[in-house]
């Protein structure tokens, strides 16, 4: 049985599609369905349950036995979230609980990070697991910090033993695709100038604020979201790395 946190969510619900392709599971969703979209998302996949993320915890304790894989994508992702004890709460109390049921369950865990954790990248982006070099990061907003603390912590459980028996955690640069319609402003910066040149023919370009680029001019990278899910099912075949 696999789990998926988040799983009609943007990256989720692609996750969940590939892996309802390839045959796998059984498929077990963790999320708030309290969209049409979000139920559209998953609609046409092959998945077995669905759980609201507060019956997670006694969902899981009935389920011992069963969950081999976790997919954890489920948390706030709004990099302006500025309800500290929510993001506490949400991306660092509960991915650590989850961590330390699958080390004691011996069940795999692939979580997303972010890459909000590198800043402005000042300090590199280097994936250096060693707590130090993770605490060295400067996130620029609270989200950031709170995707840092749960890999610092992570990275501690691991060199203390507490781990399960595969993890790693993935650092998702701006990701575009289909099914995240949902997301509203936090949608991808891809698929909102799409839309504004779709209706208009012209895209609202950001001005900059760094004397090396123009106005207009500035420079970003994007990640295709199946890009991201078939590095997430390579390490699902590949279990002997973390």
């Amino acid at each position: 049985m696999i789990l998926i946190t988040g799983g009609s969510g943007f990256i989720g619900s692609n996750l969940v599609a590939a892996l309802s392709e390839r045959g796998l599971g059984p498929l077990v969703i963790c999320d708030r369905m309290d969209s049409d979209q979000r139920q559209a998302n998953i609609a046409k996949h092959n998945v077995a349950e669905i759980i609201e993320p507060g019956a997670l915890c006694s969902w899981l304790d009935a389920h011992t036995d069963l969950v081999k894989t976790i997919f954890h994508l489920g948390a706030i992702s709004a990099t302006t979230e500025r309800d500290l004890v929510a993001l506490l709460d949400n991306n660092v109390a509960f991915p650590t609980a989850l961590w330390r049921w699958c080390a004691a369950q011996d069940t795999r865990l692939i979580y997303a990070s972010s890459a909000a954790t590198y800043g402005d990248g000042a300090n590199g982006f280097d994936d250096d697991p060693d707590p130090s070099a993770l605490a060295a990061l400067e996130p620029l907003n609270g989200y950031g910090q709170s995707k840092q603390l749960f890999d610092i912590d992570a990275a501690l459980m691991a060199r203390m033993g507490c781990r399960p028996p595969q993890w790693a955690g993935l650092k998702f640069f701006n990701v575009y695709g289909p099914n995240e319609y949902h997301k509203d402003g936090q949608r991808s910066v891809a698929v909102q100038l799409f839309e504004q040149i779709s209706a208009s023919g012209r895209a609202k370009l950001f001005r900059s604020h760094h004397a090396d680029y123009e106005d207009g001019g500035q420079l970003r990278d994007f990640i295709w979201v199946g890009d991201c899910v078939d590095v997430m099912l390579w390490l699902h075949n590949n279990p002997g790395v973390s």
